[in-house]
Order: structure tokens, then sequence, then C-alpha cells
């Protein structure tokens, strides 16, 4: 393997002059390494692809070589650490365009079918791999980490995420996504794609699911729909095509970006639009217990009363406490309520008292153990659980957040004197220490005791010809002698098996009745199948009935009744098949992006298994086969909730 790593290597450095003086069409068999031949430039040298210098060591992707200010535009497996100067980056003979190490470690970098015969980095900024038709199979546009560039859509379900820095192309903190319900949208990662989360979008309402942002040459920025229709202008365009040259990036603050670069000029890039306009707008942006202020039009993070932050140079961590917090069984520590005025964050409160004033608010959180935080906001007080996140200082709006610090009391004053601390310690230890002897005492008797007595009771059995059984003491073999003295001699044979010879045999002093089964109902009311309410036969298929039940839980992470919900959603067999019915399965997950064949299908078997007839449903092994995919599942029929039958 080392041998055929130093070949390539040697390979790329005596065919780097050649490939220099070739057009920008690369074809299998091309190398490149971080040090010597480290790009593949478009015809124009506007554009290259390959290693470019990352921390400590390099990164591929794309970038802007024709100017002084280099800039990233796409990276290949951006999470991935930084690679040291020792790798090859191979377009294989057989079409696969990889990263090499020494070790032999081989790291994919376009995650194409294979047998490409050609790849090119056009003067778009678009890096292709071509078959042998000439077709795209693989192209860098369809792939966009934080940037777009003229020519490239965003479609429909599809996201840029932001950088760490500009320095760190890594997954950064927030995200820009195209949304099938035709909305442009900004949130924070890790945040689900509701309105709540949502911190800017453009949009027009019933567009559809085919609209894409699009970005022209001539700085041209717009959402259009599946006809091509312009629905919404971000930016116009100018007459300076071919000129300037323009990208469009959400950066590590959260904010959308459209730069500007005059091609002819050694300027840096100007920044032609950007949303949102308010700075402090991205959520999350100072982390959890930090809040964003707003500087001389540039923002700030700050953190909440009795807090520090974790990292004193990446202030997007958040904040931390600077005391320590004691548990609702200790009271050694005194707290006090500080004030944070004009301040919004999210609200994930869990009491709320209405008609209260500040002061009464600031009373009722001194005096809950489990409140550290409240908010007060037009004489409702919301009692919250730390942390905090989301927040910002917003001079609009009158919310007060309430923090709950703790305050350092004098030792002296809580303990009194140094001597009679002592004392105290002393007596606790002799107490303790009492304590643990008495229990181990108790321990070694308790243990005598019970295996005298486990002893005798063994030796009582094996002495008493009766051979009484006894329910508290585990199996035992019996010998040949106590065997023939049941059986009367082996006298009835009741038949032979790959064990041995079975003998009927009679226990005495033995008067329990094994023969009986029990029936009762074992479950939980809403699970077990509607018949065993009825008190009818009960079949095999009562248990599909339940695992029926638990797939809707799953699917909906929800209870089988909820009657804090509306009447329409309080049972939740009945809801499930009202929203398949109406071809509204995304309201069982919350509109979250998931796989629908998927989702329908895993609905459809659970509202056959739930069937109030139990011919009607199907058995275990059917339900997996339905599960896998393997057979077809019809439309299942009403099912009839016994829960709204009584």
């Amino acid at each position: 393997m080392a041998t055929i790593f130093v070949f390539l290597l040697l390979s790329a450095i005596f065919t780097a002059e050649a490939q220099l003086g070739q057009s920008n069409i690369v074809k299998p068999g091309s190398l490149l390494t971080p040090t010597t031949n480290s790009t593949w430039l478009s015809s124009s040298g506007l554009y290259a692809f390959g290693f470019y210098k990352q921390g400590s060591g390099y990164a591929v992707g794309i970038f802007v070589a024709g100017i002084p200010q280099k800039t990233v535009v796409w990276t290949a497996n951006r999470d991935n650490p930084p690679v040291p100067t020792n790798v090859i980056l191979n377009f294989t003979i057989d079409g696969r365009l990889v990263l090499q190490s020494p070790q032999g470690i081989v790291t994919s970098i376009a995650n194409s079918p294979g047998g490409a015969t050609s790849a090119s980095m056009l003067d778009s900024g678009n890096f292709v791999l071509y078959n042998s038709d000439n077709k795209t199979i693989w192209q860098s546009f369809e792939h966009p980490t934080d940037t777009l560039l003229p020519s490239q859509h965003l479609s429909a379900g599809e996201v840029l995420y932001s950088s760490v820095s500009d320095s760190d192309q890594s997954t950064g903190l927030f995200r820009l996504i195209m949304q099938l319900d035709g909305w442009l949208a900004w949130y924070p990662i890790g945040t689900p794609y509701t309105i709540d989360y949502g911190y800017m979008s453009y949009g027009v309402a019933g567009e559809g699911n085919d609209v894409t942002l699009n970005l022209v040459d001539d700085g041209h920025l717009y959402l259009a729909n599946g006809t091509g229709t312009i629905i919404v202008n971000l930016n116009s365009g100018n007459s300076t095509k071919g000129v300037v040259l323009y990208l469009l990036r959400i950066d590590a603050d959260g904010i959308l970006r459209l730069y500007s670069h005059n091609i002819g000029q050694n300027g840096s890039w100007s920044i032609t639009w950007f949303a949102p306009d308010d700075k402090c707008a991205p959520k999350g942006l100072c982390g959890l217990n930090g809040f964003c202020v707003l500087i001389d039009q540039d923002f700030g993070c700050n953190c909440l009363p009795g807090f520090a932050f974790v990292n004193q140079s990446t202030k997007s961590l958040g904040c931390e406490r600077n005391f320590t917090a004691e548990s609702c069984k200790e009271a050694s520590v005194t707290y006090t309520m500080e004030a944070v005025t004009n301040t919004v964050w999210e609200n994930d409160n869990f009491s709320v008292l209405l008609s209260s004033t500040q002061e009464t608010c600031k009373e009722a959180c001194l005096g809950d153990c489990n409140c550290e935080a409240a908010l007060f906001k037009d004489g409702e007080c919301k009692k919250q659980r730390l942390p905090l996140r989301f927040g910002r200082r917003l001079q609009s709006d009158s919310n007060v957040a309430l923090i709950k610090v703790g305050i350092s009391t004098p030792t002296l004053d809580r303990i009194g004197p140094k001597e009679s601390k002592k004392e105290v310690r002393v007596d606790i230890l002799i107490i303790s220490v009492s304590l643990v002897a008495f229990a181990f005492i108790v321990l070694v008797i308790s243990g005598i005791v019970m295996y005298r007595y486990r002893v005798w009771e063994y030796g009582m059995i094996s002495n008493n010809g009766n051979i009484v059984l006894s329910e508290d003491v585990s199996l035992r073999s019996f010998t040949y002698a106590e065997l023939e003295k049941v059986t009367d001699g082996f006298k009835e044979e009741l038949g032979r098996g790959s064990f041995g010879t079975v003998y009927k045999g009679e226990l005495r002093e033995w008067s329990e009745d094994q023969t009986k089964t029990f029936t009762d109902i074992r479950g939980t009311r809403g699970y077990v199948a509607p018949k065993w309410h009825r008190k009818m036969p009960v079949t095999v298929k009562v248990d599909v009935y339940s695992f029926g039940m638990m797939l809707l839980e799953i699917i909906c992470c929800r209870k089988n009744v909820h009657y804090d919900l509306s009447e329409e959603e309080a049972i939740l067999e009945e809801w499930v098949y009202h929203c398949f019915e109406c071809g509204e399965l995304g309201k069982l997950v919350n509109e979250e992006e998931v796989d629908k064949k998927q989702l329908e299908r895993i609905v459809k078997v659970a509202l056959w298994c739930i069937l109030d007839e139990p011919s009607l449903r199907p058995s275990m092994k059917k339900v997996l086969l339905m599960l896998e995919g393997t057979v077809d599942i019809p439309i299942p029929p009403s099912p009839t909730s016994f829960l709204s039958t009584i």
C-alpha cells in the first residue's frame, strides 16, 4: 500500500506541469495534492476545485481563485477534520473522486454512482462529473453548503447551512430552507420547521411546493413558482453583468447576504443586499442563558445576572452559572431576584400567575424551589426553568426577565463559633460509625440464621418419606427409591418420548389444583382488544390490536386518550383515521420532514391492526411483511373506537 501511495504522489508531481497546459477537462487518473498541483481551474481561471488551507491542515472544495481575496463557495465533507499534506485527491480510473491517505483510508468526495469518464470545473463555479455519453451524473450545484452562485437554484426542500466562521467551513448555527409550502425561511439548527422557531421568511401563500430561490448573473435575486413567474423580488439586477461577480451566502451570524465584487478591481467584497436587517433577529445567536444586544448597528452578547460565558472568545456557546445552585432539599444558599428589562425569550413556562405585579412575581419565584427565572409582562408572571434561550434585547418590548441568583452568606454567621463546629462534626462521626457497625452485625446475624434455616429445611425434606413439596424451596432431585414409591413400582405407563418413559405417580398431601387456567383481563384500558371489555371470547388477535395501538402512539408521540385536546383529537385512533381519510398525515408528526410513503404504510398497518372485528385483523406474520413492504396494503376501513362507545 505504501509503495502504491508513493507512486501516486510522484505521478502527481510529474504531471503537474502537463496538466496546467491542458484544457479544464479532467480525465480519470488525474491527481491533486495539497502542496503541488493543488487545484483544477475553470477555463477562465475564475474558479478552482481542489485543496485550500483550513485550520492546521487542508480541506477540499471550490473557491474563487481569479481575484486576490480567495473566497470558499463549496466544501466537501465540511464537518470532517482538516486533512494533512500527505493526502492525495484521486480521480480514479473507474471514475470515482476520492481522498486517499498513506494509511489506505479512502474518503469519497462526490457521492456519484461511479463510472465517470471526465470532470470539469466550470466558469459558473459548478464542478461536474460526466459519463461516457457526456451527461452530468454529479454536480456540486446540487449539493450546496452555505453559498449560492449565479445560475444556481435553491429548490423546494433544499437547505443552506451557515459555517462556524469565515475561516472554519464546518456546519454552524443557522439554516436557510426553501420550504415545501413555497416560503423561504430562516431557522436555528436543531429546531422544528415551525413558525415559533423561524426568525425570517419570504413568500406568497398558496404558490405550492415548487417555488425556487434564484440568483442571476446580474445580481437579480428572486423567488419563482413552478411556471417561472417571479412571485417575490428580493434584489433587482443591474447592467454590470460579466463585470461584477455575485454570491449569496448565509453567514455565521445567521444573516443572508448578497455579496458583489468588481472583477477588474482589487477591492474586497461589498454587501449588496441582506436579510434580516436586525442583526439580533437570528435566534440562538448568543447561546443558552445569553442575550443579544444591538451596539451601533452591530451586535454583542451579554449573560444573565449570575452567569458567565462558557468561552469568552466563542460567545455563541452561551453562558453558565458563576455560583453553585443547590437542590430543593438544601437551604444553605440565599437567593435574590435580579431583573433584565426589555428582553424577550423563548417562553417555556411551567406555571403562570395572573393579575400579578413584578414584586409578587419575584416573591413567587423565590418561594418556589423549582423556579429559576420568571418572565413578567402585562400582569402575567411565567415561571421558568433554566436554560433560557433565544434571548435578545428589544427596547419596544416591556417584558422583564427575573433571574434567581445565589448570594454568598458568611460562614461564621451561619454556623457559629469554630469550636462548636468541631464538636458537631465529632458527634456526627460517632453516630455514623455506630450505625454502620450495628448494621453490619445485623447483616451477619441475619445471614447465619437464614443459612441455618435453609440447611434445616432441606434436611427435613430429605428425611420426609411423604415427599412433601414446599413452594418456598427451590427444585430438588429425587432418588430412584422415592420415584418408585410414588409411582407404585412404575405400575402405570403413560407414554414414551425422547426423554424416556413417563409413569403415573401420586403425591401425598398435595391438594392444589394445577389444571386451573386464569383468564382475567390483564392490560390497560384503550390498549387491550374491545372484546375483552365486552366479556366476549378472545382470540389470538388481541395482541395484534395492542401492537396497532402502540404503533399509533409511536407515530404521534402521544397517549391513546388525551382529553385536554379538542374533541376531534381526544381519541387517538379516531383522529388518526380522520387524518388518513383527509390526506393530512402530516398533522400526526406535527408537519415535520419525514418519509411520507413510509409514514402512510405504517399508519395503514396500524389501522388494520386495531379493527374491531378480530377476523379482519392481520396476523403478526403479515404485519411484519406489510411493514417491510413485501406485500401491498389495501385501504383500511374505519376502526370503531371502544372508548368512544362507553
